[in-house]
């Protein structure tokens, strides 16, 4: 998928809400765990009941793997029944993988090409060649760790390297790397005040923004400063939409809350 397709998927929907479907087996509705496969069912209502409301969808692949083999094929059916279904939903693999060589072109395959996913997140910890394999994949898009929202970010990302915060050398070296029109960026909303000095770096990149919602950021501070000409926001919404209910009416609820949040970024693109 290409970003022109994703801005007018933006524009079309007067939305740029990402949904994260990150399921736990603990936390959806009973019912549901007496079905063949859980996690699929729970993901097919969640999509049937959204994908007007969104332009994207993230699976953390941690909540497939946990289940093994079954959870794996949990994450393909999802993927698949995207693609098939609602081919103009560009699709997130939110992985984290970081390595070198044939290993980054090995998990590379794995996600652009087995699964067919339109982007992947990755670890930049080990430099260009962990991340320029997955950017060589035309029209797929690599998604870079820049300045995360967990506590533990200020133990490297915000620390001093030559006068310059980390994050800041990591956005600015990464825009030299062969296919860097490929890159998008995981900027965490709850770390709102830094988009402005992000947006001074990659001023037209796009920003996968998790944080708003269940972990407290705001739609309304990561807009005034990290929206670009063509938006380049991605907002996660995961636990606040998805576990809106866990009774039957899980996805009727789960709508509700992706609708809030869409009726909210088209107050804002309307401005």
């Amino acid at each position: 998928m290409t970003t022109e397709h994703l801005i007018n998927q933006i524009q079309t929907k007067k939305s740029f809400l990402c949904i994260g479907l990150d399921v736990d087996l603990n936390k959806i509705p009973e019912h549901l765990l007496q079905t063949e496969d859980p996690i699929f069912e729970f993901n097919k209502a969640i999509i049937d009941a959204t994908h007007d409301l969104c332009v994207s969808y993230k699976p953390n692949t941690a909540f497939y793997e946990a289940y093994g083999i079954k959870g794996w094929q949990s994450l393909e059916k999802t993927i698949n029944y995207i693609n098939e279904k609602y081919p103009e939903i560009f699709t997130i693999a939110d992985a984290k993988r970081g390595d070198i060589g044939n290993t980054s072109s090995m998990y590379a395959k794995a996600f652009f090409e087995d699964l067919n996913f339109n982007s992947v997140t990755v670890a930049p910890y080990m430099g260009k060649d962990s991340v320029e394999p997955f950017l060589a994949f035309k029209n797929k898009h690599t998604i870079m760790l820049a300045l995360t929202s967990n506590e533990g970010a200020f133990d490297f990302q915000t620390q001093n390297v030559n006068g310059q915060e980390l994050y800041k050398v990591v956005l600015e070296t990464s825009k030299s790397w062969k296919n860097s029109e490929n890159l998008m960026y995981v900027v965490g909303a709850t770390k709102a005040e830094y988009f402005t000095e992000i947006r001074k770096i990659v001023p037209n990149s796009f920003l996968l923004v998790p944080g708003v919602g269940a972990q407290g950021g705001s739609l309304a501070e990561v807009c005034k400063y990290g929206m670009s000409d063509n938006v380049g926001l991605l907002i996660n919404s995961s636990r606040g939409i998805i576990y809106a209910s866990n009774g039957t009416d899980f996805a009727e609820k789960a709508r509700e809350e992706a609708l809030k949040l869409q009726q909210e970024m088209e107050q804002i693109l309307n401005k």
